[in-house]
């Protein structure tokens, strides 16, 4: 048996961020700090690093595998990556304030966060039945202990416990399905399964593996019908954890399927196509309509989630390498206005207070201007105003699917867009023109107003010149 020595300089981002989570690891030991600094510095570090050496070594350079071609650096790998990295190093920079504040800040939350990072990465690069699995549950674990991170409330406890109940489930049947093709493929690569699904003749194997990978998938997703975990975690969660779950893993989630069903299982397009609609059919209608009737903020952004996962879901149903890319763009842009509505709440709250009902937000513009023009902001991008991003995010995945000339499913995909139009509008109502019940003006530290403004700046920023960023997901995808 001969034994290939890997090449371990094209997976230069994920052993810098092993190592720097093991040393950051002994650094949190020895420090004595209440406010976590070196924690919190050396994490962020640790990111920019990472991005650093993604773009130097795998976007600059030929695509290449190694690890006996358990890993592939690609440029899509690169672009999953870089949002991964930069969403997470925005939930760490929103969290770290409100932990503090709580007696919640422990070295664990950015640990943990690190090697979720990690797991999320492996996913971008991943080549083989074996890594997407490893990353997704190196994520998962992760993000089940995250969540329970304030172990004195009963809510988060509970939340964890059903996410890992229901996440374990889920993981059963991924890893069920992907037996199921190994089995009938006879390789755990992905090029090989795909070859083999190229040449099955209506295969019930194959087909039986399918619905279990799409199911697993959608889990990841919180695509409806299995989405009832997300609005119970959401709100259980404290909010820094929220913005975490709700930001970096749907763009892993999207990596989850552009190389599992994606690359692996391209051939069988038909049979996961028709899967996909209906998740995505379900998904813009349940999240849009229960979110209408929500009066806790959190639970609303969850079911928002919801739908707006049904967009995402809109450029994978085309399939094709525009359609892909629309998905991306979606996914990374969703990311950055979903951290700065999270982070709102994590602004607006305080010791004894949580801004998580809607009615916390009357007045917000009176109180504090600022933070009221950057919620426009948010709000209208969720709505798909144009002027920020979320239009132009919206606008790709419906041309995706009118381009395979799914006509029906755009007008679907707008006429629910307009009915979830109603619950942000409602929330500006609150804060624009609604009493305030508290009259104190709200104050917020210097970095806490610099990185909501940068947020906030980001989401009118991509609106009025998408074109870079769309450039680079079509690069990503070799377009």
């Amino acid at each position: 048996m001969n034994f290939e020595m890997p090449d371990f300089g094209l997976a230069l981002p994920e052993i810098w961020l092993l190592c720097a989570a093991c040393v950051i690891l002994v650094v949190d030991l020895f420090s004595a700090s209440r406010t976590r600094a070196a924690t919190f510095y050396l994490t962020q570090l640790s990111l920019a690093v990472a991005a650093w050496l993604a773009w130097n070594s795998q976007w600059l350079a030929e695509p290449g595998m190694s690890f006996s071609g358990h890993y592939m650096a690609d440029r899509l790998g690169v672009m999953l990556k870089l949002g991964i990295y930069g969403l997470s190093a925005l939930a760490f920079a929103y969290a770290r304030n409100y932990l503090l504040v709580r007696n919640l800040l422990k070295g664990e939350f950015f640990l943990l966060g690190l090697f979720g990072v990690l797991g999320m990465s492996i996913m971008a690069s991943a080549h083989s039945l074996l890594t997407l699995y490893m990353g997704l549950e190196l994520l998962a674990l992760c993000q089940y202990a995250l969540v329970v991170i304030d172990r004195e409330s009963r809510g988060a406890s509970e939340a964890a416990m059903k996410y890992f109940v229901l996440g374990a489930l889920a993981s059963g049947m991924l890893l069920y399905g992907m037996s199921m093709i190994y089995g009938v493929s006879g390789s755990l690569y992905l090029a090989d399964v795909a070859a083999a699904a190229g040449g099955a003749d209506e295969s019930m194997l194959f087909a039986f593996g399918l619905v279990f990978l799409v199911v697993g998938v959608a889990f990841k997703f919180g695509a409806v019908p299995f989405h009832m975990w997300v609005p119970d975690v959401y709100q259980g969660a404290p909010t820094p954890v929220t913005l975490y779950l709700g930001t970096a893993p749907k763009v892993a989630a999207v990596a989850l399927f552009l190389r599992l069903i994606g690359d692996g299982l391209g051939p069988l397009m038909e049979q996961w196509q028709t899967m996909l609609i209906i998740l995505a059919v379900l998904s813009l209608a349940v999240g849009n309509l229960f979110a209408l009737v929500q009066d806790n903020l959190k639970r609303m952004l969850a079911y928002s989630t919801v739908s707006h996962v049904g967009f995402v879901l809109l450029g994978l149903i085309a399939g094709t390498e525009e359609g892909y890319a629309a998905a991306l763009f979606y996914a990374l842009t969703y990311g950055i206005t979903a951290a700065g509505a999270f982070g709102m709440i994590v602004l607006l709250s305080r010791r004894g207070f949580e801004a998580e009902l809607m009615s916390d937000f009357k007045g917000l513009a009176r109180r504090n201007g600022y933070l009221g023009i950057v919620l426009l902001l948010l709000m209208f991008s969720m709505t798909g105003v144009p002027g920020t991003v979320g239009f132009y995010a919206k606008l790709l995945v419906v041309k995706s699917v009118v381009d395979v000339n799914m006509i029906w499913l755009a007008v679907f995909a707008v006429i629910f867009a307009v009915v979830g139009a109603f619950y942000y509008l409602r929330l500006l109502k609150m804060a624009f023109f609604d009493e305030p019940e508290d009259e104190q003006a709200i104050e917020a530290s210097a970095g806490q107003q610099i990185v909501m403004a940068g947020n906030g700046f980001a989401v009118l920023a991509l609106g009025i010149f998408p074109g870079g960023l769309m450039a680079l997901c079509l690069a990503a995808l070799g377009l």
